[in-house]
């Protein structure tokens, strides 16, 4: 069986906040928005993903993204990151009650489909989580038989590893990146970004 994969969504116009000044000021949704699309481009590519589920904020403001095959909800209208991937989590389970669930972060432009996949082969069908690069938020969580449990926001890595979820080993370095600052975005450059983002940073394309 494959797995399904919640990502929540801001609104693109007031998403990462931290990374205003990136680009032009009129240009930083379209910025949030290219994170997102090549995340959400490489994990609907990847093996073992059956389905994606966007939980957002404002769906009309991220309407284009259905042209990769994902589905989007509206999330909702109070509770932030944790509620939305449990009713993310709900609505999936209403038609798969025993499939296997993830939650993934929108801001991993560099993302490798096989990152993606050597995580989910190594998690084995456990409740586990990739933590960032800096080893303190998480990136992808994986729910396992059991539910979710998102433990998402400052500190995220050492929350899920309390809740009994298995932190990967793999380096999986694209699915550990993050971006959320400028030195994040100047990182993930490094390592080669999707075709939105590129586009919009003047950036080579380095991930198809």
């Amino acid at each position: 069986m494959g797995l399904d994969l919640i990502v929540p969504l801001k609104r693109p116009a007031e998403g990462k906040s931290r990374l205003r000044g990136a680009v032009v000021p009129e240009r930083h949704a379209e910025l949030v928005l290219a994170l997102a699309y090549d995340t959400l481009s490489a994990a609907t590519s990847a093996d073992g993903i059956r389905r994606v589920l966007v939980v957002a904020a404002d769906p009309a403001s991220v309407a284009d993204l259905t042209e990769l095959g994902v589905e989007i909800v509206a999330e909702p209208s109070r509770g932030g990151l944790n509620a939305a991937l449990r009713y993310g989590e709900e609505l999936l389970r209403r038609d798969t009650p025993s499939g296997l669930v993830g939650a993934l972060q929108a801001d991993l432009p560099a993302l490798r489909t096989e990152d993606l996949t050597a995580a989910l082969a190594e998690a084995a069908g456990r409740r586990a989580f990739v933590a960032d690069r800096q080893g303190t938020g998480t990136t992808l969580l994986l729910a396992g038989t059991g539910p979710l449990e998102p433990r998402f926001g400052g500190g995220s890595a050492r929350a899920h590893s309390a809740s009994g979820a298995t932190p990967l080993t793999i380096t999986a370095e694209s699915l550990r990146a993050d971006v959320d600052t400028a030195d994040d975005l100047a990182h993930v450059r490094t390592l080669g970004v999707g075709k939105r983002s590129s586009t919009l940073l003047g950036t080579p394309c380095v991930v198809m």
